[in-house]
């Protein structure tokens, strides 16, 4: 097991090294270019994606399907990414991990138009769309189309699963343990006896509420996260508007000092953290920022393929605003929050990890600090778990039918009930790579249909209000 795990560290540190980074942020580059910076129509986007579109056909509405694929991106890696990036690479990282969300953006869009542009309808009525179907039905190349539903079905059980469970348990265990901890309550007895009982009681309890709404299908997932993530991503961001309030005096600084650090040493200014410059800067602030929206990955298209949509323009534009929402508005935040409540004093700096940092700002709001913190961590793994259950049986689906879903959904639910009394740290590396993975045949996609892309892009943003559904005819399935 020691040999294999060496193995699957050694792999990723290639896999998500600089020929990684370099053909994700290159394709950002080259897509944003391809497509006239599609960027510019970011304000036509996010009103398209509050806007009914009923001469349409698919599943679900754009707002339910962005609000979907938000779920799946907005996650720890927003509230604690950026306090590693910040921690390893200096303020800079935040200006490079902004940056990448920018640019990403044509990523999103190019990906999720393919997505569209190639779905079937299935017999019973359903869209399903995806890099598979593009490779497939836009390339002719279905083993690669294969590759990367194996890869998503593998990834979905583990970081959308069984590491977000994880997750969930270890903070609210902790958050138990330390309120009964010394009381000599029947709960405390009890920790004290079975100090893995809070564990798999969260599991137990997650378990039966995804059920409950994975069950209903696509439709089903969407409602609740229409609901959910405009909260959770309110609440979190109310938070943070709190701290920046708090230390009102320093955001010039620390915007000052993200601008500069991504380019020079600026160490001893932001009170001692690590980073030394342009490479530590980008290295760390691109890795975070791809990591974060997932622009490239080829997961997010999924659900947009399923949206109601007249042409795939107009749905690519709404995808494309997801990348905005969670790298560009709420990492770039999330940055300042951080940088700010170091340059106000009070957080130490020496050997303090993203996540201690994440808390420490936190904890300068009294009383609701740490319980916002918590709440936001909770609410996002919980929204990334129904995000990739979609995800996940997609891709099962094209690999196997419909007749796959009910075993995979009953897997899922196993999944969530025993991940939390299992040590993940190996899960974590192999969903690393298996991301990495998925990336490869879904930028395929991408780069070799550049030119279907801009071509669709001039037409569609020509007729965006006419009413055909599609450059194609949607094919049963």
């Amino acid at each position: 097991m020691r040999t294999f795990s060496t193995f699957i560290e050694t792999l990723n540190q290639y896999l998500w090294g600089l020929p990684m980074i370099v053909l994700l942020f290159g394709t950002h580059l080259f897509m944003t270019w391809k497509t006239g910076f599609i960027q510019r129509k970011t304000p036509l986007a996010i009103r398209l994606s509050l806007t009914r579109d009923q001469a349409s056909c698919g599943d679900i509405s754009p707002f339910a399907a962005l609000s979907t694929s938000l779920a799946s991106t907005l996650g720890t890696g927003n509230i604690i990414g950026v306090g590693t990036a910040i921690a390893l690479g200096g303020p800079g990282a935040v200006f490079w991990c902004w940056l990448t969300g920018v640019f990403g953006m044509a990523t999103t869009y190019a990906e999720a138009l393919i997505a569209i542009k190639y779905r079937v309808k299935t017999t019973d009525g359903r869209m399903l769309g995806g890099a598979m179907y593009a490779l497939e039905r836009g390339l002719g190349m279905k083993p690669l189309g294969v590759l990367f539903a194996c890869f998503g079905v593998l990834t979905s059980f583990g970081i959308g699963c069984g590491v977000q469970v994880n997750a969930i348990s270890t903070i609210v265990d902790s958050a138990v343990k330390s309120a009964v901890s010394g009381t000599g309550s029947a709960l405390d007895r009890l920790l004290l006896q079975r100090p893995d009982a809070v564990c798999l009681a969260v599991g137990l309890v997650t378990g039966l509420i995804t059920c409950a709404v994975i069950l209903g299908g696509v439709r089903s997932i969407a409602r609740v996260c229409e609901k959910l993530v405009p909260f959770m991503a309110g609440s979190y961001l109310l938070g943070c508007m709190v701290l920046l309030y708090l230390n009102r005096a320093f955001l010039g600084e620390a915007l000052s000092l993200i601008l500069s650090g991504a380019f020079t040493d600026t160490r001893a200014a932001a009170g001692g953290l690590a980073g030394s410059g342009l490479i530590l800067a980008a290295r760390y602030g691109i890795a975070r920022g791809l990591f974060s929206n997932e622009a490239g990955m080829g997961s997010a298209p999924i659900i947009a393929a399923a949206a109601k949509s007249r042409n795939p323009v107009r749905q690519a534009l709404i995808a494309s605003t997801g990348t905005f929402w969670d790298t560009v508005v709420v990492c770039l935040i999330t940055g300042l929050v951080l940088i700010s409540s170091l340059l106000n004093g009070g957080l130490p700096t020496d050997s303090v990890s993203g996540g201690e940092l994440t808390s420490l700002a936190f904890s300068r709001i009294p009383y609701l600090g740490r319980p916002i913190l918590i709440f936001g961590i909770i609410t996002f793994a919980y929204a990334t778990i129904l995000g990739w259950s979609y995800y996940g049986e997609r891709c099962l689906e094209y690999l196997f039918g419909k007749i796959s879903l009910f075993p995979y959904r009953f897997l899922w639910i196993l999944v969530l009930v025993f991940a939390p009394v299992i040590r993940l740290e190996l899960i974590w590396s192999i969903s690393d790579t298996l991301n990495a993975l998925m990336a490869i045949p879904n930028l395929a996609a991408v780069l070799l249909l550049s030119g279907t892309i801009a071509k669709d892009t001039r037409y569609y943003l020509k007729h965006l209000d006419e009413t055909d559904s599609s450059p194609v005819p949607v094919r049963r399935r």
